[in-house]
């Protein structure tokens, strides 16, 4: 069976979401309380701006630019200065996922335990798209783990290529 692409760099409304990673207001909403408070271990203090950025990237589950996040209804009219060093903060602290490729505008993904997702990012504009790989790796991830005796052994794939609208 053939991977499923579904494209990322069309408008949210027009992007077919997975089901999986539909979260409603109220799940959203403690999955937010629940990484603020560990963050909060790390040195973070509860602001709006993070609330809200956190709850827009909850709710979307999708990689977004730095431009898509600032753009948001929820966060116009902040300091875009300040959702840039809070999504900086974010990365640095493990809570959030980084895609690009190298001079290409990144896109972040709020990593949210038990979502999984992997992609295909366009060397040349930087569209990324997300592929639903058939063969899962967690049987390997479990391997990996019970062989090097480490903990907690997650994966992260993403593919790099020319996409369509690039393609000579």
């Amino acid at each position: 069976m053939p991977p499923v692409i579904k494209n990322l760099s069309q408008p949210a409304s027009n992007r077919a979401r997975s089901p999986r990673c539909t979260l409603s207001k109220s799940v959203a909403g403690e999955l937010v309380e629940q990484v603020i408070k560990r963050l909060k271990t790390k040195g973070f203090r509860r602001t709006e701006a993070l609330a809200s950025l956190l709850t827009e990237m909850a709710r979307s589950h999708r990689p977004m630019t730095f431009a898509e996040l600032g753009s948001l209804p929820s966060l116009a009219g902040r300091d875009q200065a300040t959702i840039y060093r809070i999504i900086v903060k974010l990365d640095e602290a493990g809570v959030l996922r980084r895609l690009g490729f190298r001079d290409r505008a990144a896109h972040y993904q709020l990593i949210i335990p038990g979502h999984h997702h992997d992609y295909l990012v366009c060397k040349s504009c930087g569209t990324v798209a997300e592929v639903d790989v058939p063969q899962p790796l967690e049987p390997l991830e479990k391997e990996i783990a019970a062989q090097s005796g480490w903990k907690a052994v997650e994966h992260e794939l993403e593919f790099f290529g020319v996409c369509p609208s690039c393609a000579p």
